[in-house]
């Protein structure tokens, strides 16, 4: 097949080099914008831009792929089909009906839950055993196109956002030539999706990562790892933002109030929340590297009665 890949981020290079490597010829890829980075404002251009670049692919950039001017530039590429990964725009119905086998999307979540912008670091926060990736036929709505193919995946008990990310990553690519060979040989079996069963995953913000201790210490450690590498979980010490990156739970009874430092051991200091305690394994205190509880105690003797605002 004739193939226009569209995606921007990391999740969305492994499906790219898939296509690439396989039989089917990528005759364009689209991605966005370069974008300021760092203090320097120098513009970095997207994961997708530069695997394109590097394999000699035609690279185009709209600000917004339906604007009018763009929509003849992809017409004359004649797409077979388009594969979409964490592009980051909604395509109009001009480009959803262009190819052939219309446009074909990698979703990182088991549809109809988690449509979205976030569904794997929501999948870790909300306590999901599995997740996984769904090939889905593309129409005007947000995610709510007739499902494909699905690969499922079990998350493990420290499964974090970042790790499911590359394990879902890799999922995508070989989904999605398996999707290809069906289309062709008019094999697919598009499954509408039950819209009464579906759910949400909001776009991730640094304020999300604020800890309420009032909550549970089994949804505050889901939400660690939910929000690890980013935008992080945190607290603060004695006016110091203080990142948590691992946590165990201790269904203890209460000794203190949500946010106080109940317990100070040895490797780890123990943290009462809404329901049950929050034993810290890993954190970073504002200015410092990550380090584990154990280091940390070392250079910085934490007292009980300590409240965590």
């Amino acid at each position: 097949m004739r193939v226009v890949f569209m995606g921007t981020p990391d999740f969305a290079v492994p499906t790219l080099q898939a296509l690439i490597d396989s039989r089917h010829e990528v005759i364009g890829v689209v991605t966005q914008p370069d974008k300021p980075k760092g203090r320097s404002g120098r513009l970095q251009p997207s994961p997708v831009k530069e695997k394109a670049v590097e394999n000699g692919i035609c690279v185009f950039q709209p600000e917004r792929v339906k604007d009018p001017e763009f929509l003849p530039e992809l017409q004359k590429l004649a797409p077979d089909v388009i594969v979409v990964a964490a592009f980051g725009q909604i395509l109009p119905e001009t480009v959803l009906k262009l190819p052939k086998y219309g446009c074909m999307n990698v979703h990182a979540s088991l549809l109809p839950k988690l449509r979205g912008a976030a569904p794997i670091q929501w999948s870790v926060i909300d306590g999901d055993r599995e997740s996984g990736v769904t090939i889905m036929q593309m129409d005007k709505g947000l995610d709510t196109g007739d499902i494909l193919l699905v690969e499922r995946y079990e998350l493990s008990p420290k499964e974090t956002g970042g790790s499911l990310f590359e394990k879902l990553s890799q999922l995508g690519g070989p989904l999605m030539l398996q999707a290809l060979e069906l289309a062709e040989r008019g094999e697919l079996e598009p499954v509408p999706q039950d819209n009464d069963r579906h759910t949400y995953a909001k776009m991730l913000s640094k304020a999300l990562g604020e800890i309420d201790f009032k909550k549970s210490a089994r949804e505050i450690e889901r939400l660690i790892r939910g929000l690890n590498p980013w935008p992080s979980a945190y607290t603060h010490l004695n006016g110091k933002m203080l990142k948590l990156w691992d946590a165990d739970v201790a269904q203890e009874a209460p000794k203190g109030k949500p946010g106080e430092i109940v317990e100070v051991r040895k490797k780890t200091f123990a943290i009462q929340t809404g329901e049950g305690q929050l034993l810290v394994n890993s954190l970073q205190l504002e200015g410092k590297k990550r380090m584990t509880a154990e280091d940390f105690l070392r250079g910085y003797p934490l007292q009980t009665g300590t409240i965590l605002s």
